[in-house]
Formats: structure tokens, sequence, C-alpha cells
């Protein structure tokens, strides 16, 4: 049964902005600097909460459009996440998928944007899906991923394990710059799908070249170039 335009439309927006501006967040390393032109931002489905709003604080100055999925369950993410300013795309790699990447192209092509939880909406957990890195590695978009820890949390039976931080929370993300090859063929692709799934999935922070620039958010503190 739908939830009520009430709560879908006002009372979640209001209460995600209210969890979000009470944790204790810092970003880390402090200096880098996060791509200026059009970007796929990225996050565990499991740690949603708190990357929405992230993709925004990160990137004030754009438009971004969040990848919802068509379910029942996606409408009441979708319907949340408009009041809360985001563009959307609504589809996944399973449904309406060529509509999907092309949406993409198009919002990326404009130098905005696409947030997105790359194992969502059905999993498995913790793994990029190969079809969304094909299309970032062919049209050389950059593509961020933030990895999210929650200090305390509620967690739910799901299979995501999803997240719920506790008001005030201590919440560490380390921003990962993923530097992607040209794959020669879908063999090499599923590899290093695989590969990187692995070490995002297992918070292995073993971050390469890092960039250095202004740091251009005084309390959040920001990230490192990342390579498989």
């Amino acid at each position: 049964m739908p939830l009520a335009p009430l709560i879908t439309r006002h009372i979640i927006p209001l209460a995600l902005k209210l969890l979000h501006a009470s944790l204790r967040i810092s970003v880390t390393p402090e200096h880098t600097q996060l791509p200026e032109k059009g970007a796929i931002f990225t996050f565990w489905h499991g740690k949603m909460i708190t990357g929405w709003l992230l993709a925004q604080v990160l990137f004030p100055e754009k438009k971004i459009t969040a990848v919802v999925s068509s379910s029942d369950d996606g409408n009441i993410l979708a319907e949340t996440l408009e009041q809360l300013g985001f563009s959307l795309i609504r589809g996944s790699s399973s449904k309406g998928g060529d509509m999907v990447k092309r949406a993409m192209q198009h919002t990326l092509q404009r130098e905005e944007i696409v947030a997105l939880t790359p194992d969502g909406p059905r999993g498995p957990a913790n793994q990029y899906k190969f079809g969304m890195l094909r299309l970032a590695s062919e049209n050389h978009y950059p593509l961020v991923f933030a990895e999210i820890h929650h200090a305390r949390t509620w967690k739910l039976k799901s299979w995501d394990r999803f997240e719920i931080p506790k008001p005030f929370s201590k919440t560490t993300i380390k921003l990962h710059l993923i530097d992607l090859p040209q794959f020669n063929n879908t063999e090499e692709l599923q590899s290093y799908t695989k590969q990187l799934s692995i070490k995002l999935s297992h918070a292995q922070p073993t971050l390469h070249t890092a960039q250095t620039c202004c740091s251009f958010l005084p309390w959040y503190r920001v990230a490192s170039q990342y390579t498989v």
C-alpha cells in the first residue's frame, strides 16, 4: 500500500534533513579536487540515508539527478528525493536499462551529476554492475565512490543491511576517485568489476596519487584518488 503523500513529500524529507544535519561528519584526507564537470557519484544501497544528501553537499553548484528504480519502493524514494531537490531517472539495469543509459548520458553531457547506488535496487549487496562501469569507461565519465561509515546505527535485516544512523553519530567518509581503464573485452570488464567491488566492500583504503587543491568545504574534509 503506497505511503500517503504527506509522508513521502513532507515528513520523510524533513526527517532526513534533520538527521543529516545532526551527524558529525568528516571526509578525509583534506585536500583534493572533485570533478568540475559531469560525474557519476556512487555509494552502497545500505548507506543511502547519508549518501543522497552527501551528494548535494559535495556538489552544491551542480544539478544532481538520482537514478531510482521504478518499483513501489522506488516510488517512495523518488517522491522523497524530488522534495529534496533532485531530478530523477527512473529505471534500473533490469528494467528500462537502455533508457536509463541514454538519460545518464544526456545528463552527463550537460556536465551535471548522476547519483546512484551501484548495487541497487536488488543487489547483490556491495557489488558494482558492470554495465555502469562500461558506460563510464567508454565515455570517460569521472566516477566517484563514497565509502561511508556510521559509528552508531540501527541496522535492518535486509539484503543490503540498510543502515539508519543514530542522531549525532560520528560519520566518517572516504571519497574514491576511480580511474577507470579502457576494456578490450567483456572478460576484462567483468574481472575489473569484481576486483573493484571486493576492494570497496571490504573498505580497504589503499589510496594512490593524492591530488591537492584548495579546501572548498570548511567543515568537510575530502578524499584521494583510487585505482584497482
